[in-house]
């Protein structure tokens, strides 16, 4: 039985790999829908057509119309990763005006299985909203991959020290998508 996962990204750098975390989410046996917000497809332009070849499903930055058929199937688990300190504020504020952060945050709601994984700099992780929204995310039930359990923010202008940890990315959502079967 193939399980749908939607992986929702951000423009942060390690939306370049984004391919390649296809093809291991794949591998893992997941049916891929790519989400992106706005920059990250500005990013990505050049390659979203590839993307969707990819995963055999549109790649999408913005809201349907309301009398278009969804055009993904239901997802199984969502993954918000790489998630920008805007995307996790927003998500849980409830701003939902971007389409990946809509998603996420009704999947809240449908109780569907949720993890994220930020990738910001030290220096956001200093706002105290930051922390506000961390918290707010783990008391609606998102697995939170942050710290010692996922992403540990690098010092600003120094980003990728680390690789960032798309494998345990990966093994959250199979948790996640195991528990909930």
């Amino acid at each position: 039985m193939t399980r749908t996962l939607y992986l929702l990204s951000s423009a942060a750098p390690p939306v370049f790999d984004v391919a390649r975390v296809i093809e291991d989410a794949q591998a893992r046996g997941w049916d891929v829908c790519l989400g992106l917000t706005p920059t990250a497809a500005h990013w990505l332009a050049e390659g979203t057509d590839g993307l969707a070849a990819l995963t055999g499903h549109p790649v999408r930055s913005r809201y349907k119309q309301p009398a278009d058929p969804d055009v993904w199937p239901v997802a199984d688990a969502i993954l918000v990763a790489p998630a920008t300190f805007n995307t996790v504020n927003a998500w849980a504020l409830g701003l939902t005006d971007r389409f990946v952060v809509g998603v996420a945050a009704e999947a809240i709601g449908k109780g569907t299985p949720l993890a994220v994984m930020p990738c910001v700099n030290a220096a956001f992780v200093r706002h105290p909203q930051f922390e506000q929204s961390i918290a707010v995310l783990r008391s609606a039930g998102v697995r939170v991959l942050y710290g010692e359990d996922g992403f540990t923010p690098d010092p600003p202008g120094q980003g990728g020290m680390e690789p960032y940890p798309w494998t345990r990315a990966l093994d959250a959502v199979d948790d996640l998508a195991r528990a909930d079967f």
